[in-house]
C-alpha cells in the first residue's frame, strides 16, 4: 500500500519565522530518501515556496496557490493550471472596486506568474506585502480598475479590515465560478479575502497527484481554513497545536505545533517506509 503525505507550508511545516527547520529539514531529506512520498500544498507562488523548501529533497510536484497551479518540480513548468473565465474575473474586478476594495490580481502572461495593482489604492497592508514578495513574480502596476481586467487570472487577494472584506466574502462565498477563503494571515495578522476558480482546490489537486504516483493513502498535515478541502478528502489528517479550531474539530489528531516540528516528529514515529 503506497501512501501520499501531504502537508501545508506557513503555520504547517514552516515555524513562526517563516523557516524550516533544521530538524524537519534533515527528517524529511532522510525520510525521502528512504522512499516516503512527500510534497506540499500552499498558497505561495512558485518561486516564494522554491526558496523557503530548498533545503529539502523534494521530487514531486508542487501544489501552489490553494491548488490553482501544480507545478512539475523538475522542469519548472505547470502542469496542472485553472483560470478564472475572463468576464468571471472582471465581475470580481466590479464587485470588489464598487466598494473600495482593490484587489492583487495574479495571472499568468507568456509563462510568467504576475500580479497587477493599483499603488496607490492599496492599503498600507498590501503595499507591505507588495514590498514583502517584490522580486518573487512580475509587478505589473496599473492605474484603473479597467486594466486589472487581466486574462489567464487565476488568484485574486484583498488584504483590508474585517469590516470591508467579511460582507464580500458572505456575498462571495457561494459563487459557482469560484472557492472564496476569509482568513488572517499566519504572520501578520492581516485579514485576506482570496478568490480562486471553482476546480482549485487543494484537494482536487491532490487528488490528481495522488492518482498520477498510484497511492492508495492519503495523510494531510494543515493549521488553517484553506485546509480544510484537503482533510475532507483524507484517509487521516493532523492539525498542528496551533491551527484553527474548524480544522482541529475535522482532523484525525492534534499533533506538535510547528515551532516544535509537529509534522517532522509524526512523520518519523509513524511514516510508513522501510
Amino acid at each position: 500500500m503506497k501512501t501520499l503525505y501531504i502537508s501545508d507550508l506557513d503555520g504547517t511545516l514552516l515555524n513562526s519565522d517563516a523557516e524550516i527547520s533544521s530538524f524537519t529539514a534533515n527528517a524529511l531529506n532522510s525520510l525521502i530518501e528512504k522512499g516516503l512520498l512527500f510534497s506540499y500544498a500552499t498558497a505561495r507562488s512558485f518561486s516564494t515556496a522554491g526558496e523557503i523548501t530548498k533545503g529539502i529533497t523534494a521530487q514531486f510536484p508542487r501544489i501552489l496557490y490553494n491548488g490553482a497551479f501544480v507545478v512539475d518540480n523538475a522542469t519548472k513548468q505547470p502542469i496542472i493550471t485553472n483560470f478564472f473565465a475572463d468576464d468571471v474575473s472582471r465581475q470580481f474586478v466590479r464587485i470588489l472596486t464598487e466598494v473600495d476594495v482593490w484587489p492583487l490580481m495574479y495571472y499568468y502572461d507568456d509563462g510568467v506568474e504576475s500580479m497587477a495593482f493599483i499603488r496607490e489604492n492599496a492599503t498600507a497592508e498590501m503595499k507591505e506585502f507588495i514590498y514583502e514578495y517584490e522580486g518573487t513574480l512580475r509587478h505589473d502596476q496599473v492605474y484603473s480598475a479597467q486594466q486589472l481586467e487581466k486574462k489567464n487570472t487565476y488568484y485574486l487577494v484583498c488584504i483590508d479590515s474585517e469590516e470591508k472584506l467579511y460582507p464580500l466574502y458572505e456575498k462571495l462565498k457561494d459563487h459557482p465560478a469560484a472557492n472564496v477563503i476569509y482568513q488572517k494571515d499566519v504572520y501578520s495578522g492581516r485579514q485576506w479575502l482570496e478568490l480562486m476558480p471553482k476546480a482549485a482546490s487543494k484537494a482536487n489537486a491532490i487528488m490528481m497527484l495522488k492518482e498520477k504516483l498510484g497511492c492508495d493513502r492519503l495523510v494531510c498535515f494543515g493549521d488553517g481554513k484553506n485546509d480544510i478541502s484537503m482533510f475532507r478528502i483524507r484517509d487521516e489528517c493532523y492539525a498542528v497545536a496551533n491551527a484553527v479550531d474548524e480544522l482541529k474539530a475535522i482532523a484525525t489528531d492534534v499533533i506538535d505545533s510547528n515551532d516544535n516540528n509537529g509534522v517532522a516528529k509524526w512523520l518519523l514515529e509513524k511514516a510508513d517506509v522501510k
